[in-house]
């Protein structure tokens, strides 16, 4: 069976990326829209950046108002300056949030209309040159066709695609990810390993999909608790971002399931950031799962080192692994993070039935009803 595998037309990875990128900034355009946040501001990292395109002679406006996870209002701003300022190519740099954004604010220069009005759409019409320049090893959104904005009137996490949303160019140089602190290290390196395990076990998995999956997973058990204790380590750092990459390059040829599908409208609700509502739920979601792809998760055991069990021990080992992981990053639970049950329960059946919407969830090899996807929810109580 004939698969397409996508990824962005142009990846520079390791130390000095950024600075050996800078010729292929130069022919993207002539002013550039730089998508980001505060704190890369205040951390000196957006510095980083004007120096290479002040040093090419490029013109460029800061919008850096992307503080927490991207919404329907922050890309209406975000276009709007693009457009005042005769912007004509886009560089973001952050998390997954200023990637997601520069996408999406890419999608409204193409198209006409609100963001909300891709929702079950493909964005089909060619957007302006996109940079994205990752500083957290985790969404891995500079490697994939997707990004998702949360429509605030409607109180819902939405998913858009088009493989016009893949960045044309993707730095990920580690220096960036350097200054990322231990919680973010952890939700965000959690939220790679889900990309891994997802798309290993999504009923679209193909050979090359899983081939970066597969690596990914080994790098991400094998460095992400020292990036976490050892935030100056650079091995670690190196090592994480070329998992987040390959997750993210995994995710996009084969996508995700369950886990994603449920982590959107706590995210939505509750405001739990993404990596996080994913590494809440990836024990559980897994647990469920698990009937449906025991062979694959036993592989992922015996990547990892877990070796002599039958491939049921196997499976039900490598999760274990993954709670154990989980703990050790201190992932907090949904009422450490100052959720209350009787709120939470009150909207399971909008979570549930936003969760089986975004389609994500058809991609688990163990098909969830919405009476399980409602069971899992409660599970996350105890």
């Amino acid at each position: 069976m004939a698969n397409l595998f996508l990824t962005p037309n142009k990846i520079i990875t390791g130390e000095g990326a950024l600075e050996l990128a800078a010729s292929h900034i130069e022919n993207l355009g002539t002013r550039a829209l730089i998508v980001t946040d505060n704190m890369m501001v205040k951390l000196g990292n957006l510095e980083k950046i004007t120096k290479v395109l002040d040093k090419l002679n490029l013109k460029y406006e800061v919008y850096s108002e992307v503080n927490s996870e991207p919404t329907n209002v922050m890309v209406e701003k975000g276009k709007e300056i693009y457009k005042n300022s005769n912007c004509d190519f886009l560089i973001s740099l952050g998390g997954g949030s200023p990637i997601d954004t520069m996408k999406a604010i890419g999608a409204l220069i193409a198209h006409e209309g609100e963001i909300s009005d891709f929702l079950g759409k493909i964005i089909e019409n060619e957007l302006p040159k996109m940079v994205a320049i990752p500083t957290t090893a985790g969404t891995g959104s500079e490697a994939t066709q997707f990004t998702i904005i949360s429509d605030i009137t409607k109180g819902v996490k939405m998913l858009l695609s088009g493989q016009v949303l893949i960045p044309n160019l993707a730095i990920v140089d580690p220096v960036f990810t350097m200054t990322a602190p231990p919680i973010v290290t952890a939700a965000t390196g959690i939220d790679a390993l889900t990309h891994a395990i997802e798309s290993y076990t999504s009923r679209k998995s193909q050979p090359m999909s899983d081939s970066f999956a597969i690596s990914a997973v080994k790098r991400i058990f094998k460095y992400l608790k020292i990036a976490y204790t050892q935030g100056d380590n650079k091995e670690a750092r190196t090592e994480m971002a070329i998992a987040s990459l390959e997750a993210g390059i995994a995710f996009n040829n084969s996508s995700v399931t369950i886990v994603h599908g449920m982590s959107r409208p706590i995210g939505a609700l509750f405001h739990v950031p993404h990596g996080l509502s994913n590494a809440m739920l990836l024990e559980n979601c897994l647990n469920f799962a698990k009937d449906g792809c025991e062979e694959k998760l036993a592989q992922l055991a015996k990547a990892i080192g877990i070796e002599n069990l039958g491939v049921k021990e196997s499976a039900e080992a490598f999760i274990k692994e993954v709670s154990i992981l989980c703990k050790d990053l201190k992932i907090m639970t949904l009422e450490e993070y100052g959720i209350e049950k009787e709120e939470f329960y009150e909207v399971l059946d909008k979570m549930a039935e936003d969760a089986l919407e975004s389609k994500s969830p058809l991609n688990t090899m163990k098909q969830p009803t919405k009476e399980d996807i409602i069971e899992i929810y409660k599970s996350l109580w105890g």
